[in-house]
């Protein structure tokens, strides 16, 4: 037998810290093999970016290795100077963390940059290194890659400085890539022509790959083998193959319930109870006892051993041991229940809650001494569509397209150039801050970067309590912390985390934070931009649980702002696909989805990788759209989707289509969809 790229024993990783010791891993144990793809899943906090940083020797400021070895082709990296080490980071290991935003510096050329890992470990320099960093970008796809190395990381579109970070990864020739969350961030058709480089690339060069991520659908796509893990512990390695057809392990199999896509009519997600047990806690037993619909006595006094599940893969767990005659069959936890405010709910009207007719947003670009308007940036052009209560409308469309911009606009967070906003009716004058003012109160947002957008100098339970204090609701203080404490355990965090300042928790855990500020004052809407886009899918299931109950008992309308396919369909009654400003396919959520019109819906259904739980992935082409989205400063004429459309003929580069009626009921932009010709919508 041939000896692995990688052989990781027994990982045990401490961090001393002032008030406790921290254990966020304990006896890893996987291999990999040159070629081969082994993904790491779990939620947040379950040790996967941590096992990567120990690869790497990276631990932050008091972290060890307690125990264990990394074997690298043969060589424990245990064993070896930190001189040796720095050789090995960026030669022997790559890594693409989880953040190319802030991994590349701002103040350094993409050029610079590149050709620092090759002078270090290829010792290339001059034009040698020049001509290796342009075939570097021209490998991952960046078109115009001379140019590009002279620019800098703002300069660049969150697609490709990710593609960015994979060239620099790729520079010093690794024999193992490490890739931690390298999707996270991006939209479907980015991310699938991502996964397909990485592919391709492993593929031609024969690396073995460790990915991270929280996303079954990356792993469908991606994977050989699947290592899930819990609390610091993996409880099932398996292939893919297994995997997908009989996930073991009760923590794996509640992750595969908890999917959204396909169950819209099937009632409440199943969710996992509670929350990964912190990082200090000394266990007993099971680590997942406390939040298993299996757990019995043995569970608690006894840590499960590594047995062999029916399908052939390890699994860490009381209920595969030969000896035991327990059921494994997965059971349904108490949906919870939601408390609502004291207001009624709002009754079902003919009359929209919001209709947005022509809304035009366009920065100025200015230039010169005297900055000079020499362009305008049309981030919203000429938008209708409405929004009843109790009802979802989706914004769908890549970054950049003007999504964000709307649902800000909405809110007069961005002035509107043109066109009317009717909250109930009423028309939203932007020249009349009482008149907004009034409207505020019944519309909230969360927004797209938690961290941004949370007071880093307040504790948690004073953020979410700030809209409940502004607006008179709750105006008992023993009243209003319970309530905090409630809405907290809804969106996946402990009450014990509510006198935490925002700088405490995770990306992930930052985003329940701002969902539950923005529903602890029960808004009547609320836009919602990306707020499912940094959860794990546990998590996830939470939110959209609570989201839908709170609609159904207060008739709260979403404007859901968003990128992942299947949570529109869980979730939207409508959908609204935006592109470069514009909706180019609007109408029911179903029609859309199963019958997609316009080119740009159908390339997004397209590049989104969907599983069925239970079943094996069925994974459509990931490459169905090329290229990136063209800046909103310089949009082509004719048809804003010509360039990246397969079915672009001569009338497409210089015809803008009208958004009109088709089938279905849908409103489609597009000269090759058949019109039934009424006017357009309002």
């Amino acid at each position: 037998m041939s000896t692995p790229l990688l052989r990781v024993e027994a990982l045990s990783v401490s961090i001393d810290t002032a008030e406790r010791e921290i254990r966020p891993l304990d006896e890893v144990s996987f291999e990999l093999n040159e070629g081969e793809t082994f993904v790491l899943l779990g939620e947040s906090g379950c040790g996967k970016s941590m096992t990567a940083l120990s690869l790497m020797r990276l631990l932050p400021e008091g972290g060890h290795i307690t125990r264990g070895s990394i074997e690298l082709q043969g060589h424990d990296l245990c064993a070896v100077t930190e001189a040796e080490m720095r050789a090995v980071r960026g030669g022997a290991i790559a890594m693409i963390f989880q953040e190319p935003g802030t991994s590349l510096n701002p103040v350094l050329t993409i050029g610079t940059q590149l050709n620092e890992v090759l002078s270090l470990h290829r010792q290339l320099e001059g034009r040698a290194a020049f001509a290796e960093a342009e075939r570097l970008l021209n490998a991952v796809g960046i078109p115009d890659a001379a140019r590009r190395l002279g620019e800098y990381p703002m300069q660049l579109s969150g697609g490709m400085k990710q593609r960015v970070m994979i060239a620099m990864a790729l520079a010093g020739d690794p024999r193992l890539l490490i890739a931690d969350e390298p999707t996270t961030a991006l939209d479907v058709t980015i991310q699938a022509q991502v996964l397909t480089l990485l592919a391709e690339l492993q593929r031609s060069r024969q690396m073995g790959m460790l990915l991270i991520t929280h996303d079954l659908g990356v792993v469908a796509q991606v994977a050989d083998r699947v290592g899930v893990m819990y609390a610091g512990h993996l409880v099932e390695i398996a292939s893919r193959e297994q995997f997908f057809a009989a996930a073991a392990h009760p923590y794996s199999r509640k992750l595969f319930e908890a999917l959204p896509e396909g169950r819209r009519d099937a009632g409440p997600l199943a969710t996992i109870p509670g929350s990964v047990p912190p990082l200090d806690k000394v266990f007993t037993g099971c680590r997942f006892a406390d939040r298993c619909p299996h757990k019995y006595e043995r569970c608690d006094i006894e840590p499960p051993a590594w047995h062999i599940a029916p399908e052939g893969q390890q699994v860490r767990c009381h209920l595969y041991d030969p000896a035991e005659k327990v059921d494994r069959t997965s059971t349904q936890e108490a949906k919870p229940e939601i408390r609502s405010s004291n207001e009624e709910p709002l009754a079902q009207t003919e009359t929209p809650l919001l209709e947005v007719r022509n809304l035009r947003v366009h920065f100025p670009i200015k230039r010169g001494l005297l900055q000079r308007t020499v362009g305008c940036v049309k981030a919203v052009d000429g938008i209708d569509f409405s929004l009843h209560a109790g009802k979802t409308l989706a914004l769908v469309g890549e970054s950049g397209c003007g999504k964000t911009t709307t649902g800000k606009a909405l809110l007069n967070l961005i002035p509107a150039n043109d066109g009317d906003i009717l909250f109930r009716g009423t028309r939203l004058d932007p020249n009349r801050p009482q008149n907004w003012q009034a409207a505020r109160k019944q519309l909230q947002m969360v927004f797209q970067d938690p961290f941004g957008s949370l007071n880093p100098r307040m504790r948690v339970a004073e953020i979410i309590e700030e809209g409940l204090i502004a607006l008179g609701l709750e105006p008992e203080r023993s009243a209003r912390r319970t309530r905090v404490e409630q809405i907290v355990q809804q969106v996946g965090l402990r009450a014990d985390m509510l006198d935490r300042y925002p700088h405490e928790f995770s990306g992930g855990q930052r985003q329940r934070i701002a969902i539950a500020r923005a529903l602890a004052v029960s808004p009547r809407l609320i836009v919602c931009d990306e707020p499912t886009s940094a959860l794990d899918v546990s998590v996830q299931a939470q939110v959209l649980n609570l989201m839908r109950d709170l609609q159904q008992q207060l008739g709260l309308a979403y404007l859901f702002i968003t990128h992942n396919i299947s949570v529109v369909e869980y979730l939207a009654d409508d959908i609204a696909v935006m592109y470069l400003g514009r909706i180019v396919e609007y109408g029911p959520a179903r029609a859309v989805l199963n019958t997609p019109q316009h080119p740009y819906t159908q390339a997004l259904l397209a590049a989104a990788p969907r599983i069925a739980a239970g079943t094996q992935s069925k994974i459509i082409s990931a490459t169905a759209v090329q290229g990136d989205l063209p800046s909103a400063a310089k949009q082509p004429s004719g048809c804003h989707f010509h360039a990246r459309c397969p079915r672009a003929e001569a009338r497409c580069h210089v015809e803008s289509p009208e958004l009109a009626p088709c089938k279905e009921g849908q409103w489609v932009s597009c000269h090759f969809v058949q019109h039934v010709g009424e006017p357009k919508p309002s």
